[in-house]
């Protein structure tokens, strides 16, 4: 979208190829069905083949949070589309309708918290969204919802098992969620600047400072190194989810750790692993919120690491230097004497790290977001309160070809 504000030739070819992509969600094959389907109820697989879109295999749940991360790039298709052009109108119908049939309450299998999926051949995930992470996208969408809402009390839910994530970790009181795409993905589509909700009313600071404080804790634990890896320091840092080496054991500084491919890594009070592995969008990702400290991380990532880290389209996925075994690694390769790097970019990974620079920059993304009905509806019935959501300059109704009379507030 940011090259579509370049030019009309470039907004057009732009707007094409995002209604072609929303038109594919709208039509594709959705059902109970365990092969063949897209999505249900609303909701997509965590994982599609890219050949034909379908499931990718029967270990693949419908995700309520991938759905989320999906709806968010929708409705942001749908407040930055907002010209007369019939394919921008288009975009704007598609949008919502997805948007409307997504059955937020259908995963409200123990009310009033929202499950992780559901599996055709098993039914339900057992495990509910609790503690602070990424899923606050989710609520936000659920609460904003026209036709599938989840009530306020959701939210309430959500807020109160914070409790095991808020304390002190290196310094800084906050809630301290290990992995830092859970300080991140929200925050790509929504400013949380000067806006907040009971909880954090009640801490004397809002979601944006949280995440700028889990950013130096993660960087204060590199300084620290308890664990003695390789590189790490003041500029080479940054713990999330991404892909690692190998499932493996393997012997380091005398004593025996374990290394992981594709994982969830962190510091902090809750979900923390450390392998060694380090993710260049754990630290560019959280550009907004301490610039200071995530600039010189690259530089630093690209003068030491850039030889074998940095491509075509800019960082690879992780890499790892203390990895220096002669196996075969998931991923990627074992350079001898410099670790393990990643041979691959990941969308998941990649993308926060454009938002997130555009939102350094100029506030882009945020401010597209801003205009959304629906998201503002969800704030406001999560009960977040002050600054730009008290701003007068409130949506236009029209979010489609219809009123938005029936958003929920």
């Amino acid at each position: 979208m940011r090259i579509a504000s370049g030019g009309l030739t470039a907004r057009d070819q732009a707007a094409q190829r995002t209604l072609t992509t929303l038109e594919f969600f709208r039509d594709a094959p959705v059902g109970e069905a365990a092969e063949g389907m897209t999505g249900h109820r609303g909701f997509y697989y965590h994982f599609l083949d890219m050949r034909e879109g379908r499931r990718f295999g029967a270990w693949v749940e419908l995700s309520s949070v991938d759905t989320g991360l999906l709806m968010m790039g929708v409705l942001f298709a749908q407040s930055y589309f907002d010209g007369d052009a019939p394919s921008e109108q288009r975009i704007r119908e598609v949008a919502d309708t997805l948007y409307r049939r997504v059955e937020w309450n259908w995963l409200q299998q123990r009310p009033p918290l929202i499950s992780m999926g559901w599996h055709p051949e098993k039914g339900f995930i057992d495990g509910d969204w609790r503690g602070y992470n990424e899923a606050m996208l989710v609520y936000v969408l659920a609460l904003g919802s026209p036709t599938h809402p989840v009530e306020p009390e959701a939210w309430t839910a959500w807020t109160d098992t914070y409790r095991r994530s808020w304390g002190k970790y290196r310094g800084y009181e906050h809630l301290a969620f290990g992995p830092l795409f859970g300080h991140q993905y929200s925050h790509v589509w929504i400013d949380f600047r000067g806006i907040s909700d009971a909880y954090m009313r009640r801490r004397g600071f809002d979601y944006f400072e949280n995440s700028r404080r889990a950013t130096y804790a993660q960087r204060d634990y590199a300084i620290a190194n308890p664990m003695r890896w390789k590189g790490y320091g003041e500029h080479i840092w940054g713990l999330t989810a991404c892909d690692g080496p190998q499932h493996t054991r393997q012997t380091y500084l005398g004593e025996m750790r374990e290394f992981r491919a594709y994982s969830a890594r962190g510091a902090g009070l809750t979900d923390v692993f450390d392998d060694g592995t380090i993710a260049p969008t754990a630290a560019l990702a959280s550009l907004p919120f301490a610039p200071e400290i995530v600039i010189p991380a690259v530089q630093a990532m690209h003068r030491e690491y850039g030889a074998e880290l940095y491509g075509r389209y800019g960082f690879l996925d992780a890499f790892n230097p203390s990895f220096d075994y002669p196996i075969a690694p998931a991923t990627g390769a074992v350079v001898a004497g410099r670790g393990w790097f990643a041979g691959d970019y990941l969308g998941i990974d990649q993308g926060p790290i454009l938002a997130m620079i555009a939102n350094h920059r100029d506030g882009f993304v945020w401010n597209v977001m801003k205009r959304n009905p629906y998201i503002r509806s969800g704030l406001q019935r999560a009960g977040f309160e002050g600054g730009w959501l008290e701003s007068a300059n409130a949506p236009a109704a029209a979010v489609a070809s219809g009123s938005t009379a029936a958003v929920r507030r």
